[in-house]
């Protein structure tokens, strides 16, 4: 048997940090209450963050751009925004670059800078977006 001690009637196997004192007196809802670190918490970030398909992340890379933490901000309420509207594809102009976006999976499917897109006709899209 181990020496772990019984809470409400259940042997954890292992003990908290800072040991069984720290939960004493506490109601379960204080227990797991949510804080910024929680599951949900970093999955509903998770979700809400746009990522780049292997074909966008190449183009970029190919051209030596790559995105802050600012320029991301606004690429996310960029489709935040062609979302609420209920958009599909969009393409996001931002900083000289065509992004486009499949709003759904929340994926830049493919990214061109000002040179590549002054000759090119963009399709299958259903809103734009200027980031």
């Amino acid at each position: 048997m181990s020496d772990t001690p019984i809470i409400n009637g259940v042997q954890p196997p292992f003990l908290p940090i800072g040991g069984i004192e720290t939960l004493r007196g506490k109601k379960s809802s204080e227990i797991f209450e949510k804080d910024d670190n929680s599951f949900q918490a970093v999955l509903e970030k998770e979700l809400r963050t746009v990522k780049f398909s292997a074909h966008a992340s190449e183009r970029l890379k190919s051209r030596n751009i790559e995105f802050n933490d600012e320029e991301m901000e606004k690429l996310e309420n960029a489709v935040s925004r062609a979302e609420d509207k209920g958009s599909r594809e969009s393409l996001v102009m931002m900083n000289n670059l065509a992004l486009i976006v499949s709003v759904k999976n929340r994926t830049v499917v493919t990214a061109m800078d000002k040179q590549m897109f002054n000759h090119h006709v963009f399709t299958n899209i259903d809103s734009v977006v200027f980031a």
